[in-house]
């Protein structure tokens, strides 16, 4: 089970995914586009291009988990921007994305 604390390494991606490639494809973005092996302890989270839904790819011991995360109204509120495909993220500011609240923690 995937599990979240101030020890967790979590990367977001600044610009918007195609969500319909499966785990497959977001594996092969974060090695090919990112430079980054989607088998360590990374989280990676993506949105969508409508801003309704996020995705989550984590690796566990032997598979891939991946969790999507779709608003029932309304959009996501805010998504960091950045010259970068990438930034980092904390736990802290994930759980607060999820819940789409605003927060100030990410200036890229």
């Amino acid at each position: 089970m995937i599990q979240l604390s101030a020890r967790s390494q979590l990367v977001i991606a600044t610009s918007a995914q195609d969500f319909r490639k499966g785990i497959d494809g977001f594996a092969s973005l974060c090695r090919h586009e990112f430079n980054l092996n989607p088998q360590d302890s990374t989280i990676f989270v993506f949105i969508n291009r409508s801003k309704t839904m996020i995705r989550l790819l984590a690796y566990e011991n032997n598979g891939y988990w991946l969790m999507t995360k779709r608003l029932s109204k309304g959009k996501f509120k805010q998504w960091p921007k950045a010259a970068s495909p990438i930034a980092p993220l904390l736990a802290k500011e994930l759980r607060l994305l999820l819940r789409n609240e605003v927060f100030h923690a990410i200036d890229l």
